[in-house]
C-alpha cells in the first residue's frame, strides 16, 4: 500500500509583527502598520517644533476656546487696632481674562498610488509621513512664534488705577539702527543683557527664560565664544564641540536658554533675508545659491482681514508687513498661550476608497490656535529702524 504524503503547512505570516492570535482579518492584520506610519508623522512634528513646549499649552474639550486668568498684584497694610478687614480700599487685586480660540482645522496630505508604492525601492509612506509632520511643525511654530511678537508689542491687560501692570518690551539691535546690526554678535550680546534686565524689572520669573534667534545669528554667536571681547566672556562656555552647535537651546546669554529656528519672524521673512549690501533695510546676507523655494520664504497675512482662502485662522497673528524689522524674541513661557482641540494626529483611507482610486490618502492634522498671554513675559528685538514695530 502506498504511503500517505505529508504535507507540512506554514505557520502563517507574521502579521506586521502584530500578537493577534486567531484574529486574521484584515483590520487586525493591519493594525501595526498604521501605528508605525502614525509613529513616523509625530516624530517629523516633534523633531521640527520648538516652541509648543516654550510656551503655556491647554487641551481644549468641548468648546471652542478656552479662558486664561490674569490676575495682577495687590498691595500690604498695616492693620489699625478696632477697624473692620474688609479689603483694600482699590478692591485690588485686579483680575482679567484672554481667551485663546481655536483657528479652523489644519491639514497637511498626500496620496500614494498603490503601484508607485510596489515599484519604490523604499518606505515611500514613511518618507511622507515625516514631510508631514514637519509642515504641521511649521506652521505650528509661525503661530506661536507671532503671537509672541504680539505680546512684546502691547500694554499689559491689567489696566486698574494705582495697580497698572507691565506690558510687553522692544528692544533694538544696535545704536544705529541699521539692519545689518541683527548680526553683530556685541550687539546681540548687549541685547540679551538689557532683556534679561527688563524681565527682572518687571517681575517676570527667571524659570524657563529662552530666545529664539535665526540660525545665521546662532552662529554668529558660537563664533564669539571662543574669541576675544567682552562678549566672548559672557556666553556659558561649559559646552562644547557637536553640543554647542546643535542648536538646542545650550548656548546661554545672562541665563537665557538660545534656540536656533527659522520660523521666527526675521524682516519679514522666515529665519533668514537674503539682501544685497548690508544697510539699513536689508541685514546683508549674500544668499547661497540654490536655496529653494522654502527657504526664508516671505510671510502672508494672518488676522481677520487680510488672511488669504485656504489660510483661515481666528486669531490675529498679523499681516506681513508688521514684521520688517523683527529679528529676534526672547520671552518666558507665560507670554503666550495655545490651545489644541486636536493634537497632531494621522488618517488613512482604506476600504472601498482604496480600491476605487488604487491608492490611500494620508492626513496629518492639528487644530490648534495661539495668542498673547502675559506681554510683560515676552521681548522683540528689531534692527533697521529707529522707531519699535507697532502693534500688531
Amino acid at each position: 500500500m502506498a504511503q500517505q504524503a505529508t504535507t507540512a503547512n506554514a505557520n502563517g505570516p507574521i502579521w506586521g509583527g502584530a500578537d493577534n492570535g486567531a484574529d486574521s482579518t484584515t483590520t487586525a492584520r493591519r493594525q501595526l502598520y498604521l501605528k508605525l506610519f502614525s509613529g513616523e508623522m509625530f516624530k517629523g512634528f516633534q523633531r521640527n517644533t520648538i516652541a509648543r513646549d516654550l510656551v503655556t499649552r491647554r487641551t481644549l474639550k468641548n468648546g471652542k476656546s478656552l479662558q486664561f486668568i490674569f490676575t495682577g498684584r495687590t498691595k500690604a497694610e498695616f492693620h489699625v487696632p478696632g477697624q473692620s478687614i474688609l479689603g483694600n480700599d482699590e478692591k485690588s487685586p485686579p483680575v482679567a481674562e484672554k481667551t485663546i480660540t481655536c483657528d479652523d482645522l489644519l491639514i497637511s496630505s498626500a496620496f500614494v498610488y498603490e503601484l508607485d508604492e510596489t515599484l519604490a525601492h523604499y518606505d515611500l509612506r514613511g518618507e511622507i509621513s515625516r514631510k508631514i509632520g514637519y509642515a504641521l511643525a511649521e506652521n505650528y511654530d509661525r503661530r506661536i512664534f507671532r503671537a509672541i511678537t504680539k505680546a512684546a508689542r502691547i500694554a499689559s491687560p491689567v489696566t486698574l488705577s494705582n495697580f497698572v501692570e507691565p506690558g510687553g518690551t522692544q528692544i533694538r539691535v544696535g545704536t544705529n539702527a541699521q539692519a545689518s546690526d541683527a548680526y553683530n554678535t556685541q550687539f546681540l550680546v548687549n541685547a540679551f543683557y538689557d532683556a534679561a534686565a527688563a524681565l527682572d524689572e518687571k517681575g517676570v520669573s527667571g524659570d524657563g527664560r529662552v530666545a529664539v534667534i535665526s540660525p545665521r545669528q546662532y552662529y554668529e554667536l558660537i563664533q564669539g565664544v571662543g574669541g576675544s571681547g567682552s562678549g566672548a566672556y559672557l556666553i556659558n562656555r561649559d559646552e562644547q564641540g557637536d553640543a554647542l552647535q546643535s542648536g538646542n537651546g545650550i548656548l546661554e546669554i545672562a541665563g537665557i536658554k538660545i534656540y536656533k529656528s527659522m520660523n521666527i519672524p526675521f524682516f519679514g521673512n522666515h529665519g533668514v533675508k537674503y539682501g544685497g549690501t548690508a544697510g539699513a533695510t536689508v541685514p546683508g546676507t549674500t544668499d547661497p545659491g540654490n536655496s529653494g523655494s522654502f527657504v526664508g520664504d516671505a510671510m502672508v497675512d494672518q488676522d481677520s482681514a487680510n488672511t488669504p482662502t485656504g489660510q483661515k485662522t481666528v486669531n490675529n497673528y498679523g499681516t506681513a508687513a508688521k514684521f520688517n524689522n523683527s529679528c529676534g524674541l526672547i520671552f518666558q513661557k507665560e507670554a503666550a498661550g495655545v490651545v489644541e482641540a486636536i493634537g497632531p494626529q494621522v488618517q488613512v483611507t482604506s476600504g472601498d476608497v482604496s480600491v476605487v482610486y488604487q491608492g490611500d490618502v494620508i492626513l496629518g492634522r492639528l487644530a490648534m490656535g495661539a495668542d498673547s498671554l502675559n506681554p510683560a513675559a515676552a521681548v522683540e528685538l528689531y534692527a533697521g529702524t529707529a522707531t519699535a514695530p507697532a502693534d500688531l
